[in-house]
């Protein structure tokens, strides 16, 4: 009996959960209009803090056995999905006054929609019977892995792209 009862709870909180992302994102995709400055100086202090709270969740809950290697891989596809989401963000260099801006592009913003869907799946994997047998700690452990890639790579592209941008607005 039990069984059914939980049915509908469990719809009803993927629907909670999804009009709240929906409406995140509407007021997300509405902010993306504006133009916002890029302090390309500015850009490693949320990596770093970042970096400081997965070495913190590491050192105090360390992954054991292939919990490692699935770690370094989470940072590694975390790297490269982040290089793409700062490669989506569109930068651009006032020719006169030489300040940098930056605008959000849509896909940016549908990028992070997808991760939030692979996570719900991998939650729901983990609410069943995973063939992984992995547990909440290692999923966590490779969501923070990488979340702190994607984060990194994504302020690095940005850095680099912005100041290439830079240099050529000054150059001419």
């Amino acid at each position: 009996m039990q069984g059914h009862a939980a049915q509908p709870n469990l719809w009803i909180s993927y629907a909670v959960t999804a009009a709240v992302i929906g409406i995140v994102f509407l007021i997300r995709w509405r902010r993306m209009r504006r133009v916002r400055p890029l302090r390309i100086e500015q850009l490693w202090i949320f990596p770093a803090l970042y970096a400081a709270l997965a070495a913190y969740m590491m050192w105090r809950y360390p992954p054991t056995g292939w919990g490692w290697a699935f770690c370094a891989l989470a940072l590694v596809l975390g790297a490269a999905f982040g290089w793409q989401r700062g490669k989506l963000m569109r930068i651009h260099v006032d020719p006169g006054t030489h300040e940098i801006n930056q605008h959000a592009s849509p896909w940016a913003v549908l990028f992070i929609l997808l991760l939030i869907v692979v996570r719900t799946g991998a939650r729901t994997m983990m609410a069943t019977d995973n063939p992984f047998h992995l547990n909440a700690m290692a999923v966590t452990d490779m969501l923070i892995a990488f979340a702190l890639g994607m984060f990194t790579m994504q302020r690095i592209e940005m850095y680099l792209r912005a100041r290439r941008l830079l240099e050529e607005a000054r150059a001419v």
